[in-house]
């Protein structure tokens, strides 16, 4: 239970023991409401003022009892208010807008819409290749583990502009749908290229027609879960040894390799040279698997040595991390 609800709760019992106290006053010393409210305000504060009728037995025993259980009340509700104030949640605010100036600053990040099971596959390796990124979600409790990751969140619906406009939609890189329903990550999908027309969007599809559905819709790639994790049981029956390895390579925690596409931008060193002459495994230590070309799209696997490198083409290779970056600097592409 959150701190302001236990201080909501703890003032309504104290607001309980006010009007049981009075109630009790009325009864015991046949006061009127006034009066009655008055003894109940000098008892609760001990102030010690003049009693406005003579004290009964039972009258000093039930204004002890008051005082025992409004003291007990007040100490502990004053010393939540301190708490509040001094700690957590100006803290929380702190931290709340910190983030969204950080969130407003991004450029050329991604934005996860949808932190379920599969959105906290993309988290995690979101984090583990350290891009930029901000979740959209409205489960408060994946918004508390978002907060222990130390992960950029928006609190809200991912189908509507405001809440994808406060993730920066419209300097953003690539968005991924992947909330639970297909129609939800087709209203995404229309709105994120209504807002950026020019964002890559990954959408995920539950259904095997939404396929279909989504790339109407805008979405660059659909990816559907399911699918993959049939092929991947497939594939671990039948090629256990190719699993290992590429679970090695992508898909562990205390990763050395990782694959990756970079582009060759147009202001490269390498624009124009042939892929010997560029000696990026010299340079960098990187192997390069394909080359993907601008100009048609089209993949040149293992591409021979004599294959000029033009702007814009898409090098797909393998390679520790900070090979990696290496050859991102040759490739002026962005880090």
């Amino acid at each position: 239970m959150k701190t302001e609800y236990k201080i909501t709760l703890w003032a309504s019992v104290f607001l309980l023991i006010v009007v049981f106290a009075t109630s009790g006053y009325m009864i015991i010393l046949d006061l009127n409401f006034i009066d009655a409210l008055y003894m109940t305000v000098i008892t609760i504060s001990t102030v010690g003022y003049t009693e406005v009728a003579e004290m009964t037995q039972e009258a000093k025993l039930f204004s002890i009892f008051v005082i025992v259980l409004s003291v007990s009340t007040l100490g502990f509700l004053a010393s939540r208010i301190v708490s509040l104030f001094s700690g957590g949640f100006v803290n929380q605010v702190w931290r709340k807008n910190k983030m969204e100036r950080i969130i407003n600053e991004m450029k050329n990040h991604y934005i996860i819409c949808g932190a379920g099971e599969t959105g906290w596959h993309i988290i995690k390796q979101f984090q583990r290749q350290e891009v930029d990124f901000v979740v959209i979600d409205m489960d408060e409790t994946v918004i508390e583990e978002l907060v222990e990751l130390g992960v950029n969140y928006i609190r809200g619906d991912a189908t509507q502009d405001d809440v994808l406009i406060k993730a920066g939609i419209e300097r953003a890189k690539g968005l991924v749908a992947a909330l639970s329903k297909d129609a939800d990550n087709v209203f995404i999908v229309l709105t994120a290229k209504q807002l950026n027309e020019t964002i890559h969007v990954v959408a995920r599809a539950i259904d095997k027609s939404s396929h279909k559905k989504l790339r109407l819709a805008g979405a660059n790639n659909t990816v559907s879960p399911n699918e993959i994790g049939g092929r991947k049981m497939a594939t671990v029956l039948l090629k256990p040894t190719l699993t290992y390895f590429m679970d090695h390579v992508i898909e562990t925690e205390d990763m050395t390799l990782d694959l990756e596409d970079i582009i060759v931008n147009e202001n490269s060193v390498l624009v124009g040279k042939k892929l010997r002459d560029c000696k990026i495994p010299e340079k960098t230590g990187l192997i390069v698997l394909a080359i993907r070309r601008h100009r048609n799209d089209k993949f040149e696997f293992n591409p021979k040595t004599d294959a000029i490198i033009e702007k814009k083409d898409h090098l797909i290779v393998i390679g520790e991390y900070e090979q990696i970056r290496k050859l991102k600097d040759l490739a002026k592409d962005m880090i």
